[in-house]
């Protein structure tokens, strides 16, 4: 009888592992970055080569950076959320054009338009690495200090801007 109680014993860790597993939210992935400044970077923008944007740049600002690209097809869902979110005015809205090309992101705003204050171009998709960027669309809510205080993985939608964004936003920016 006692030889079988341990095989009893891991079916049922095993169970209640998988029980646990099936009610998490695939969307919450843990950033190591939330309550850290965000990394730093400088890259020159997606529409005017010629010049820049870092997070310094975003200093004393409550902003939400959004990776993004013209070959995401989720990124398409979520766009006309960020569009009417954008109107809003409620926080700056900085994209980051991940592993894409120049022109391709280009030609994706003209078309769908553009939400972004501005879209910071990163080709090679270093800066979007320092993230911890899992895929796209991924968005980090950063506050005026600079720190990282949320990431959303996946397509913003309406329940999670009125019901994660927006909160946590009016909540930074009283600080």
């Amino acid at each position: 009888m006692k030889r079988f109680l341990l095989p009893l014993g891991v079916f049922i860790a095993l169970l209640g592992f998988l029980y646990i597993g099936l009610h998490l939210n695939p969307r919450e992935i843990p950033s190591p970055f939330i309550g850290k400044p965000a990394p730093a970077f400088k890259l020159s923008q997606l529409g005017e080569p010629d010049k820049t944007i870092s997070n310094q740049d975003m200093l004393g600002k409550v902003w939400l950076l959004n990776v993004w690209a013209s070959w995401c097809v989720s990124c398409r869902q979520e766009h006309p959320v960020l569009m009417h979110f954008a109107k809003t005015g409620a926080v700056p809205i900085i994209g980051l054009n991940y592993k894409d090309k120049r022109d391709e992101g280009t030609a994706w705003l003209s078309e769908f338009g553009n939400p972004y204050l501005t879209s910071a171009f990163d080709s090679d998709g270093r800066v979007g690495i320092d993230f911890g960027v899992y895929g796209v669309p991924e968005t980090f809510v950063i506050d005026k200090k600079g720190v990282v205080r949320m990431k959303y993985t996946g397509p913003i939608t309406p329940e999670a801007i009125s019901q994660k964004l927006l909160p946590l936003i009016k909540e930074l920016n009283r600080a």
